[in-house]
């Protein structure tokens, strides 16, 4: 789930509609480089090298044919030095032009407005996706043991014979990590009911339900300090008082836990009704279109889940939840408690209460992995599907922002340029400068180290006296579906099939700094090596990958060293983070708007985050406005 603000401006579909990819091409530092003859050679079949796609993901559903323009192009090796990627950017084989959807903008499989009006109008496409037509559970999912766990409050003393104290559930929380299960986020389990996809080994979804003080003062700090992610059921009427109670979350107190990644706010009703069932039609809508409402409004993010007051449903009160939009609806029994595989649909997931525990700890299990379906795993899985959105935090003394949600993509300017008008008519809404670059000429666009964009195509290798010093730092590499930070290696990426073989479908790539947190660690003194300035105070720009599996770009506002930078995005939730070019270039943009309190340094190189609604479902979704001169081929 995405925290914060949520986007609603930026690149609209009729904008998008009159905006263009570009096309192929290759420069370099103004130069063009002849690819005709190349193109013509044939030298490497077309199955060399291409986008690697799962079996179950053949067909997206969406492709923009422009990108289908090199299809019968030549393999990557056959090119020794700069080199067109357009066909990285092609369809995967096999997918006819019959096939191709001629949507300039469609909603990604698990996120979007009503489910219920996406499958009427896409029931084919989510068939050829391999997913079962929503709310179905998909048959591989049935044969999984996923236990969602039930709580409610955690205070010291507990009042009824289902709180917990603070203790408690600090010893469920050590029983669930002790004994191997992984917990998980509700994007997670419904993405494997609707598609098979198989979970971690042995997965469990925490939830808590009415939002008692206990959650923020006891549970969130816990959740925190183990990095685990949980789902909260929150109804409005209690949180602004008009409905009276035991102890209540306040608004700001639900706006800090809903901008973490850890957490997932979902709607419980306005009131609370013991029973939705009885409710009037007209109630019944209030009850489940006006908490969404309130909720968002309020926290600014979309509300996807519901939660049936005391479980309580029946088909028509399941409907009006599928006609307000939300994605899955969650229940709850006093008996015969089920796993989520074994619920009647996706608005009627099974919960077992907290006190089941102990027995489920053995038997859960993530369920068969469908042939060509990665695992969605919680601590390796990437969500490209979420909103953008911008947070602000302080912390220690310590001032920075994060921008996350969307699509990773880069955009390589022909020259120096402030990030607003690097994104000036493109569908990116948030970036960060990106990779180093070379100063021996003010309006040169030279990296420092190999480079691969979607805003040029092309692959531009690093200069070969200069990049064996680059070794073991952090080489990004994106995909239409993954991100991989590893050690550059000069004699193994310096070339495009080199990072073909290192991430079969790449579309993006640049040597970062240095790694800030690697493998869910923020990293110590001794990890940077002679990096240069790493241990002085100054504004610093990074990107990585959170434990809710989206992209997030940052900078810091105040004055900060990079090991303390890693202590605080580790804090903040992040897996993964690389350092960027910081100090004067130091640069942050979000809806167009430069984010800094100061005219940084001009760049040639970002890194940007595509929205789902602006978002083609192509490899290579970047869109850029052609008429925008800091992208134009020269």
């Amino acid at each position: 789930m995405v925290k914060g603000k949520k986007k609603t401006d930026g690149a609209k579909p009729s904008k998008v509609r009159t905006l263009v990819t570009l096309g192929s091409g290759a420069f370099l530092l103004g130069a063009a480089v002849p690819l005709a003859g190349a193109l013509s050679t044939g030298l490497i079949s077309i199955g060399s090298v291409g986008l690697a796609a799962p079996a179950a993901l053949d067909q997206p559903q969406a492709l923009n044919p422009s990108f289908l323009t090199l299809a019968d192009a030549p393999g990557v090796d056959a090119f020794p030095t700069v080199v067109s990627s357009e066909r990285l950017c092609r369809r995967p084989a096999g997918l006819n032009q019959a096939e191709i959807s001629s949507a300039t903008a469609g909603e990604s499989l698990f996120h979007g407005s009503s489910p219920s009006t996406a499958v009427t109008q896409a029931v084919e496409a989510l068939a050829q996706l391999g997913a079962a037509p929503w709310p179905s559970i998909h048959p591989l999912a049935a044969e999984a043991r996923v236990p969602v766990l039930m709580y409610h409050d955690v205070l010291d003393p507990p009042e009824v014979f289902f709180d917990l104290t603070p203790a408690d559930f600090e010893a469920h929380l050590k029983t669930i990590l002790d004994n191997g299960l992984t917990p998980i986020s509700p994007d997670q389990l419904v993405q494997h009911l609707r598609t098979g996809v198989a979970l971690p080994e042995k997965p469990v979804l925490i939830t808590f339900d009415d939002g008692y003080l206990g959650h923020y003062e006891h549970v969130y700090p816990l959740l925190q300090k183990y990095q685990v992610p949980a789902t909260f059921f929150v109804f409005p009427g209690k949180v602004d008082g008009t409905v009276a109670g035991r102890s209540t979350l306040t608004w700001d107190q639900l706006k800090t836990m809903a901008a973490d990644p850890l957490v997932t706010i979902a709607s419980h009703s306005v009131t609370h009704p013991p029973d939705l069932r009885t409710l009037s039609d007209e109630d019944l809508v209030y009850e489940v279109v006006e908490s969404k409402r309130q909720l968002e409004a309020q926290l600014g993010i979309p509300i996807e889940y519901f939660g049936y007051p005391t479980g309580h449903y029946d088909e028509r009160v399941a409907q009006a939840v599928a006609d307000a939009g939300y994605l899955a609806g969650f229940t709850m029994r006093e008996s015969d408690e089920k796993f989520a595989g074994a619920s009647e649909s996706l608005l009627a997931i099974e919960r077992f209460g907290q006190s089941n525990l102990q027995s489920l700890l053995e038997v859960a299990w993530g369920g068969p992995t469908a042939a060509g379906v990665m695992p969605v795993a919680a601590d390796s899985a990437f969500n490209f599907a979420t909103p953008v959105a911008v947070q602000k935090i302080d912390r220690d003394d310590q001032s920075f922002s994060l921008i996350s949600g969307g699509h990773p993509v880069t955009i390589h300017a022909n020259s120096r340029y402030q990030l607003p008008e690097m994104l000036a008519g493109s569908n990116v809404a948030g970036a960060v400068d990106g990779g180093f670059f070379s100063l021996k000429y003010l309006d040169s666009n030279v990296m420092i180290g190999p480079v691969l964009s979607q805003s040029t195509r092309q692959f531009v290798p690093g200069y070969p006296g200069e990049t064996p010093k680059l070794n073991s730092r952090p080489l990004v590499l994106i995909a239409p579906n993954e991100v991989q930070f590893v050690p550059f290696d000069a004699t193994r990426h310096n070339t495009l099939a080199g990072l073909a073989q290192q991430l079969p479908g790449v579309t993006d790539a640049f040597v970062a700094a240095g790694w800030l947190v690697k493998d869910g660690l923020p990293q110590p003194a001794s990890s940077f090596g002679t990096l240069f300035d790493y241990d002085a105070r100054r504004h610093r720009a990074f990107w990585g990958i959170n434990t809710a599996g989206q992209p997030v770009v940052g900078v810091t506002h105040t004055m900060v060293d990079s090991v303390q930078l890693g202590e605080l995005l580790h804090q903040a939730g992040l897996r993964d983070a690389v350092m960027l070019d910081s100090g004067a270039s130091t640069s942050l943009a979000y809806q167009g708007d430069s984010l800094v309190g100061y005219i940084p340094r001009p760049v040639p190189h970002v890194l940007g985050l595509v929205p789902p609604e602006a978002n083609d479902g192509s490899p290579c979704p970047l869109v850029l406005d052609q008429e925008n001169p800091t992208t134009i081929k020269r």
